[in-house]
């Protein structure tokens, strides 16, 4: 049997890479390459990663592909508090170029003084500001960490040492205590980020948002949106019932004294009803993560953060759901099955492995069931709690866009816009390749080799026809790829936001190099939903890119630019880039690059947002 080629690279590991001391040291290859075929020195206390020389191109490719994949996840302990402006190294940023601010949100450290590292997900939230002043061309950069309360808490500000203290859903302790910690919800508020009304939010799968100070990006603190919604507002959609309610009850005092769950746990991801200038939420009950059982309550907030509307559901259903979709009359969820592992669970609640070793996938049934569930305005009569069955077994990634159509005879059409891969592919305890008994991070974990595209993170389509009694006629998925590589992060311009769209971007890979086949992305497609052709923008060798976001500057749908954070990890920098979205497909797609500081770079980005400055 062939031997992994990640795993034969000895010493080069997650934990050593993330923490380096200030002094020059050259770590052996592997013992089947030539001493002379890389070379990695260790830059001073202010830079974050090896530097890897231009030997590397004589290097089998899997070496370099390993030490290039740990640079994305790079620890950065030093905060921009003042912003600094960005130097323009390509192009120009253009007179037309809107003001506002990009936030980018996501983990900025995976490692502590003391021997533990964490999962990314588990990374404490770092946010960073692009800001556009739309006039002389200057764009300003700050970053701060998110001083949630485990940052607080873990950090000492006075010798700038961490010490980890809570385990992270997806994280076990190697230094402090490990057995017995039932500090594992560690909001880190570093999934996404929101500004809406007066507030800025950064978000977190688990948890309430903490809101920040747009400006000067200090935390101002935890926000519950929740709190006081039961006022005015409509509920009883749920249903439940029976055995599972007094299970529920059982599991309250455990996971709300003990190990301090929220009641409620906020989803990171919102959507935003441009046409209703509404901010949508939902929010799933703690215990939900153990019992076959799935509360979802949804919100609808205005400008202020007043509630216009509220809705609860009980699906008899184990689901993990982290991105959804809604149309005018529909909030839509997509059934992630899983199941509850009984060892896992027993072992993640002693501290002995990561809490979500208490679940896995649940691929039992062939088809993937979808909820129409309706919102407050829809009182079509229809019976949300059957779901519609796609053929297709589907674990469902990120939602683009959904929209819908009824025509004069009562049908209505409904499309779905995502990205999505396989149940054999996902996996719970092996995202990103991190490795949580070792704390290493493999790349091979990510890029297997001779999977059909179908199985990895890809774009897709979901067409549902109902009729005027809400009976489905049709439930088809069809790929949006045409071709056979994997992408995901899909976004459109957000005034199509719930409407008819053409036009997605979305991060994919060229799959050129061969030891990093899927991920992580190296360009931008453009795709026309209409006549499935897609345009591309490659970043180029040894670099990768983050999420794509696009900024509107027209009245037409593709008229914009598309911005996305470059890491360069042949040059150890991050740059901003600036694409004009018409063009991508063409030789001059690009419009400008922005390099950050190389002391300032920064660990891959989740989630972003753009702010106008009106």
């Amino acid at each position: 049997m062939q031997a992994n080629p990640f795993q034969v690279i000895p010493k080069l590991i997650f934990p050593s890479l993330i923490k380096l001391p200030p002094v020059h040291r050259s770590l052996s290859p592997p013992p089947t390459k030539p001493p002379r075929a890389i070379s990695i020195s260790t830059p001073g206390e202010t830079d974050h990663a090896p530097i890897i020389s231009s030997t590397v191109d004589v290097v089998d490719d899997s070496v370099a592909a390993f030490l290039d994949y740990q640079f994305l996840f790079v620890s950065q302990r030093s905060e921009q508090t003042e912003p600094i402006t960005l130097r323009v190294v390509e192009g120009s940023v253009p007179p037309d170029f809107p003001s506002g601010t990009y936030y980018l949100t996501g983990p900025g450290l995976f490692s502590d003084d003391h021997g533990s590292t964490v999962h990314p997900l588990d990374g404490h939230g770092y946010l960073r500001a692009f800001q556009f002043d739309g006039f002389g061309g200057e764009v300003k950069f700050m970053a701060k960490y998110v001083k949630t309360e485990a940052q607080v808490e873990e950090h000492d500000p006075t010798t700038d040492r961490w010490r980890f203290t809570h385990r992270g859903p997806f994280s076990v302790l190697k230094g402090g205590q490990k057995v017995g910690n039932t500090k594992v919800m560690k909001n880190v508020a570093n999934t996404s980020v929101l500004r809406w009304g007066r507030k800025l939010l950064c978000l977190w799968e688990g948890g309430n948002p903490y809101e920040i100070e747009s400006e000067t990006l200090d935390t101002v603190g935890k926000v519950s949106l929740m709190e006081g919604c039961d006022s005015g507002t409509e509920s009883g959609d749920g249903g439940g019932g029976g055995m599972w309610d007094v299970a529920a009850r059982l599991l309250k005092p455990i996971l709300y004294g003990v190990f301090k769950m929220p009641p409620k746990r906020l989803l990171s991801h919102y959507k935003l009803d441009a046409r209703n200038n509404r901010l949508l939420m939902v929010s799933c009950n703690a215990e939900d993560m153990l019992l076959p059982c799935s509360n979802f309550t949804f919100y609808e907030f205005d400008s202020d953060f007043k509630v216009l509307g509220k809705r609860e559901f009980n699906i008899p259903d184990h689901l993990m759901i982290h991105d959804w979709a809604f149309t005018d009359t529909h909030y839509i969820i997509f059934a992630n099955r899983i199941k509850l592992d009984a060892v896992g669970a027993m072992t993640a609640v002693c501290g002995a492995t990561p809490m979500i070793t208490a679940l896995s996938v649940n691929p039992s049934k062939s088809t993937s069931p979808i909820y129409l569930l309706p919102r407050p305005s829809n009182e079509n009569g229809r019976d949300w709690r059957v779901p519609i069955e796609a053929s297709s077994q589907l674990w469902f990634l990120h939602v683009c866009n959904a929209f819908e159509n009824l025509d004069e005879n009562g049908n209505l059409d409904i499309q779905i816009h995502a990205s999505a891969c396989s149940y054999e592919w996902f996996n719970f305890q092996k995202l990103f390749g991190y490795d949580w008994q070792s704390g290493k991070l493999d790349p091979s974990v990510m890029n297997i080799n001779g999977r059909q595209s179908n199985h990895l993170p890809h774009l897709i389509q979901v067409s549902i026809n109902l009729d005027s009694n809400g009976n489905c006629q049709r439930c088809d998925v069809e790929s949006l790829n045409q071709w056979n590589k994997s992408s995901d992060f899909p976004v459109i311009n957000p005034a199509f936001s719930g409407s008819k769209n053409t036009y997605i971007y979305a991060a994919a890979t060229s799959g050129s190099r061969s030891s990093l086949p899927h991920f992580p992305f190296d360009m931008v497609v453009k795709l026309n939903a209409a006549s499935k052709s897609v345009l591309t923008w490659s970043v180029g060798s040894r670099k990768f890119i983050g999420e794509p976001i696009f900024i509107p500057k027209g009245s037409e749908e593709d008229d914009g630019y598309i911005l996305v954070v470059e890491y360069a990890v042949s040059v150890q920098r991050c740059y901003l880039v600036i694409l004009d979205s018409k063009k991508i497909g063409g030789a001059d797609a690009l419009v400008a690059r922005l390099e950050v500081p190389k002391h300032l770079n920064f660990p891959l980005g989740f989630h972003g947002f753009w702010a106008t400055a009106a």
